[in-house]
């Protein structure tokens, strides 16, 4: 992104930049789906795409946070610490980074998901991503938490939108552990080093629920602190 329009946006507000990270960090993450239909039907030359497109949001992503990091205003007028702000977009940064690092596991591997869980995956893998809408949600509120100097309603909104994203996570942990016992159950008719990394993937594509629910939290302790 050029330089002078970074600078607009913090001439607007100093949250833009921010917001602007995390859609590119949830668009990021949002091809996985994507990425694990294709793999299913063996498709590697279109999983190879979305793989690239993954890892260019990935490197865009970087880029803003860079950016962020470097032009944001140490004088800023606000009800937030500075430090509390970069460690937010820490947070949601690592988003992307996860989503581009199970591409590339997944597809270096050539792994698929046994046809019997695949249904089942993919449903894991959406409720994960619905974390990490959600997620994006909380941030597109700093505008208004901003607007009412964290205080009154807006912040009670932001509250409920935050302990949606914790039951949201709630509901990947449950679909984990049911995912790990149909896998469980098949292990032995697999190859044994890809049933190691069938296990790891469960754990990789939680970690993104995990890591939205990190965005919330910290989020969430930034208002504790207003």
């Amino acid at each position: 992104m050029p330089m002078n329009t970074i600078m607009g946006l913090f001439a607007k507000s100093p949250i833009k930049p921010l917001q602007r990270h995390v859609v590119c960090v949830n668009e990021c993450c949002a091809h996985l789906l994507k990425f694990f239909e294709v793999c299913a039907q063996g498709d590697w030359e279109k999983a190879g795409e979305i793989r690239a497109q993954i890892s260019h949001l990935e490197r865009e992503a970087d880029v803003l946070k860079r950016e962020i990091r470097l032009k944001l205003p140490r004088g800023l007028f606000m009800p937030v610490d500075r430090t509390d702000m970069l460690d937010l977009l820490t947070q949601q940064d690592k988003l992307a980074n996860l989503a581009k690092d199970i591409a590339g596991r997944v597809y270096g591997r050539r792994l698929q998901i046994p046809a019997s869980m695949q249904s089942a995956f993919l449903r894991y893998v959406q409720r994960c991503l619905d974390a990490a809408d959600q997620a994006q949600k909380v941030i597109n509120e700093l505008d208004e938490l901003l607007e009412t100097g964290f205080k009154g309603r807006e912040v009670t909104l932001v509250a409920e939108m935050i302990h949606e994203l914790d039951k949201i996570e709630d509901d990947t942990d449950a679909m984990q552990i049911e995912l790990r016992q149909q896998l469980m159950v098949i292990e032995a008719d697999l190859n044994p080093v890809d049933v190691m990394f069938l296990y790891k993937i469960l754990e990789w594509v939680g970690g993104i629920a995990d890591q939205a629910q990190r965005v919330g939290a910290r989020l969430e302790l930034m208002l504790s602190r207003s």
